[in-house]
C-alpha cells in the first residue's frame, strides 16, 4: 500500500491511543509568564484530493495590533463561552473563519495541548474534510486558505529546524521552517503540529 494513502480509522485510532505524547512541549524558563495561559484550540484538516491527502492551512488577514497578522496557520481561536469543550471551539472557528460547516467534518482525535510563546495553551483537533465543500472566507480574519499535499510536508528536504532565542530571556526554543509552497511560509507553532502529527502517524523520518 502507499504509505501516503491515509486511513482515516487508523489515525483516529493512533490519536486514541498516542496523541497525548506529541507535540513536545517548550521548557520555557521560570517566571517567563506572567499570567496563566489561555485556553485555545486549533482544527488539522485533512482531505483527499484527485492529487491524493492535503493539509489545508489559512494565511491570518494583515492587522498591526495582531503579531500572528500574515501568517500561515490553521483555523482555530480561543475558547469562548459558547464552547464544551476544545473540539467545539475548533469547529466554530473554522466555521466562522473560512465557512466550514461542521456537518463536513469528522473529527479524528487530538494532539496535547501545546502552551505558545504568546502564553495559548493550544489543543491541536485533528479532523477529516468530507471534500470538496463551499468555503467562504471572512476577509477579516483569514486572506487565503490553501492545501498542502502530504507527500510534499513529509518529504525532509521541505523543512528545517533552527533556534529562536527567548525575548528577555537567556533561552532559545526549537523554529521549524519549511521551504515556501506557493509563496506561502509555513513555520513556528503550525510547523511543529503538522511535523508532529506526520511523523505520529509514520509519515516521517523519526528524527524529525
Amino acid at each position: 500500500m502507499n504509505r501516503f494513502e491515509l486511513d482515516c480509522t487508523i489515525i483516529s485510532r493512533i490519536l486514541a491511543d498516542r496523541g497525548d505524547q506529541v507535540p513536545e512541549p517548550v521548557e520555557y524558563p521560570e517566571g517567563y509568564f506572567s499570567a496563566p495561559p489561555e485556553p485555545a484550540s486549533v482544527l488539522i484538516p485533512l482531505f483527499k484530493d484527485i492529487d491524493g491527502w492535503r493539509v489545508l492551512y489559512i494565511r491570518r488577514s494583515e492587522h498591526e495590533a495582531d503579531r500572528h497578522s500574515g501568517q500561515v496557520a490553521f483555523p482555530g481561536g480561543k475558547l469562548d463561552a459558547v464552547d464544551r469543550d476544545a473540539h467545539d471551539a475548533a469547529l466554530r472557528e473554522a466555521q466562522e473563519e473560512i465557512g466550514l460547516a461542521p456537518e463536513h467534518v469528522s473529527i479524528l482525535g487530538e494532539l496535547k495541548s501545546y502552551r505558545t510563546i504568546s502564553n495559548y495553551l493550544v489543543t491541536p483537533v485533528v479532523a477529516e474534510i468530507n471534500w470538496p465543500v463551499p468555503l467562504v472566507l471572512d476577509s477579516r480574519e483569514v486572506s487565503r486558505v490553501f492545501s498542502i499535499p502530504v507527500t510534499w510536508l513529509a518529504d525532509p528536504a521541505n523543512h528545517q529546524i533552527s533556534w529562536r532565542a527567548l525575548n528577555n530571556a537567556d533561552a532559545s526554543v526549537q523554529v521549524i521552517h519549511f521551504q515556501r509552497y506557493e509563496g506561502e511560509l509555513l513555520w513556528g507553532i503550525t510547523a511543529k503540529l503538522t511535523v508532529s502529527l506526520l511523523n505520529l502517524i509514520g509519515l516521517l523520518d523519526a528524527r524529525r
